[in-house]
């Protein structure tokens, strides 16, 4: 088997409101929708989403990459070749991270296909179900509240508040949703680096009381210095994400004792096949990890699904995104029920939809 052609095309989807964090709105989503072909009609889809504050980069930057940097290294490769392959896609240009997602879901999609199996039970089978919150985007903490109570009513029961523009207003925003949804619910709050040291500690030994069951990225992404700080100062765990690209910074975590969890996020870390191995790592460490996403279609996000079911050490989940868009364009993949992620039992990824 041969990979004989890579196709890209923009992947432009409609939210049904504004998604706002720490590092601002989103008001549109411009992914990149992709597809290998190989010589025996197996096809691979997969999805490459960015956030430019975040990865750098852009749908134009993302197909660019792609067609002229990755597609040319890989034509003539047999996809089971998949640590060869995947070396040729790490050297053939630096970063880059969500193109290489996109291609390496892509490749994983074909190798469940071929060896006839959903993926998750080829990458290690741990698990076909598990919870994911969703989460509550930046805004006035009235509409905060208005939007937790309305994800319980749905039968979440797991809610990652966003936060970290204004303290004082974090403060009331958890506050009052707290008030809100009582003492079933879980919180979580991430801060999109919004906070520096000071504010993230006063302002988490107010919300002591509130329960809350984590805390992510309170600090500027290069801060890894602040971050082993306030988790030496705070009782709650802190969720390393924006901090972690690779490997090479997993281990640098690990080595500082800098976070108690890792988020890992298949468009940061050039997908499945690096996620693998740092989330094997955090595990040798002692260190559960998250799976988390950018505002990513229901493509890649099935994708993250499979490698959160397959490994035990994947212990949260923040899978949210393919909720917040006006439509739900793909049929089957990963199904979604009173706040449970149900993997899909057609091989590979399990959708079966080309657009």
């Amino acid at each position: 088997m041969r990979i004989v052609d890579i196709k890209v095309k923009p992947l432009n989807l409609k939210l049904t409101s504004p998604f706002i964090t720490a590092a601002g709105p989103l008001n549109e989503v411009k992914n990149v929708y992709v597809e290998i072909h190989t010589d025996n009609l197996l096809i691979g889809i997969g999805e490459s989403a960015f956030e430019p504050r975040v990865t750098g980069e852009t749908q134009e930057s993302i197909m660019s990459a792609i067609n002229n940097y990755i597609k040319p290294v890989i034509i003539g490769e047999d996809p089971r070749d998949i640590e060869r392959v995947e070396e040729k896609i790490l050297k053939a240009i630096y970063g880059n991270e969500s193109a290489k997602a996109g291609v390496d879901v892509a490749l994983f999609d074909i190798l469940g296909k071929y060896y006839n199996v959903p993926l998750y039970k080829l990458l290690g089978g741990y698990k076909n179900s598990f919870e994911t919150d969703i989460t509550i985007s930046l805004n006035e903490p009235e509409k905060m509240v208005n939007d937790a109570k309305e994800a319980v009513k749905k039968g979440f029961k797991i809610l990652k508040i966003k936060v970290g523009v204004d303290p004082n207003k974090d403060f009331q925003r958890v506050k009052m949703i707290r008030e809100n949804i009582g003492t079933d619910i879980k919180i979580r709050l991430d801060a999109n680096q919004g906070w520096n040291i000071k504010e993230a500690l006063s302002l988490m030994k107010k919300l002591e009381k509130y329960d809350i069951e984590l805390l992510e990225q309170p600090v500027i992404n290069w801060n890894i210095e602040g971050l082993k700080y306030l988790r030496n100062c705070l009782s709650l765990p802190i969720v390393a994400d924006e901090s972690v690209f690779n490997v090479h910074d997993a281990l640098n975590i690990i080595r500082l004792n800098a976070a108690d969890m890792i988020n890992i996020k298949l468009m940061k870390c050039g997908g499945i096949y690096n996620a693998i191995k740092i989330n094997k790592i955090a595990e040798a460490a002692g260190i559960e990890c998250m799976i988390g996403c950018m505002i990513e279609s229901k493509i890649s996000v099935t994708a993250a699904s499979h490698f959160a079911a397959a490994f035990k050490n994947i212990t949260k989940a923040d899978l949210d995104s393919p909720l917040f868009f006006e439509s739900d364009f793909i049929p089957d993949g990963i199904a979604y029920d009173l706040g449970m992620i149900h993997m899909p039992i057609t091989p590979g990824l399990g959708i079966s939809e080309r657009i």
